[in-house]
């Protein structure tokens, strides 16, 4: 008889209402013919429009479907790693409610991951985002890989099938300032990505932001990387060598060339400059310095308020 692959799907939910009935409607129609074991978990990020309601009245008429409402908006990466805490198939589909990653992909990912890859991402054709927003995506993931060295897609994005293994391994992974992506690459198991048409949202707008996507940016960066103070001690170095070469010039022209030292303005220009310079690096530092506050705290990634279909969840995992 052959083995039942158990498939869960983990979909964080935020400003989705419109959204949820077809999603689930999709999902049921893409997972049915590749196995009748799964589960859909929503995990509801202290969504303001009344997400959670939906959620219910669908896990009422559909027991796969596993509800999880977080007591307050803690970001789509805490509330994906709230999900993956309580999947238990033993192929994990990670995806966003708003209906921009097709449903109708799964079985390929599907196919794809049994060819033997623990990780398969996907990448944006005919991406349906803003122009803008393209291009600060592309500018982000060139910057990102330049400071983690290692490369990124700006194509790619986080709608992808993970295996067991590789959920049990990001578990262990407890930290405050979270990226999906960045964890699974981190862990380095075998990864490929596949090609899928990127759709419009189905419905409502987009709540991330220009000031989200700055801030998350700046988030991935200084949770992933030292390299910013690295650069910021090699660019303080490079700008003393330059001053040091400038001051034995201007005793040249003094000493032996009577030359007068003039240029009251150059002086008063340098001292701003140097001056901003060394509140940019506190500020990188200080950037530094904040998150491993926020680490020392040790408080829970997010706390759940109410699950459905989840049964013992509550008590169990009411924190993580």
């Amino acid at each position: 008889m052959p083995v039942v692959t158990h498939i869960s799907i983990v979909v964080p939910v935020y400003g989705c209402r419109g959204c949820l009935t077809e999603l689930h409607r999709r999902i049921i129609l893409a997972v049915e013919p590749i196995s009748k074991d799964f589960e859909l978990l929503f995990v509801n990020d202290a969504s303001p429009d009344g997400s959670w309601n939906v959620i219910e009245e669908l896990a009422a008429r559909d027991p796969r479907v596993k509800g999880i409402d977080l007591s307050r908006n803690f970001g789509q990466h805490s509330a994906l790693a709230a999900g993956l805490d309580h999947a238990e198939g033993d192929w994990v589909v990670v995806m966003d409610c708003d209906l921009q990653h097709l449903p109708e992909a799964i079985p390929t990912l599907y196919q794809k991951a049994r060819e033997g890859y623990d990780v398969v991402f996907t990448r944006r054709v005919n991406r349906k985002d803003p122009f803008v927003k393209r291009v600060l995506s592309r500018a982000f993931s060139w910057v990102l890989g330049y400071l983690v060295d290692f490369k990124t897609d700006s194509t790619v994005s986080n709608f992808s099938m993970i295996s067991r293994t590789v959920v049990q391994k990001l578990r262990t992974l407890r930290e405050k300032n979270r990226s999906y992506p960045l964890f699974v690459r981190w862990l380095g198991f075998e990864t490929t990505a596949i090609d899928v048409e990127h759709a419009e949202r189905y419905a409502g707008e987009t709540t991330y932001t220009f000031g989200r996507q700055i801030a998350f940016a700046i988030q991935s960066i200084v949770s992933q990387s030292d390299k910013p103070l690295r650069l910021s001690i090699k660019f303080g170095f490079g700008v003393s060598f330059m001053a040091l070469l400038l001051g034995l010039y201007l005793a040249m022209r003094k000493f032996l060339w009577a030359l007068p030292v003039e240029g009251w303005t150059s002086v008063i220009v340098s001292l701003y400059f140097l001056g901003g310079l060394l509140f940019a690096n506190l500020g990188i530092l200080g950037l530094y310095v904040g998150k491993i506050f926020d680490e020392t705290k040790n408080r829970p990634i997010y706390v759940v308020k109410d699950v459905v279909n989840l049964p013992g969840a509550r008590k169990a995992r009411q924190e993580a």
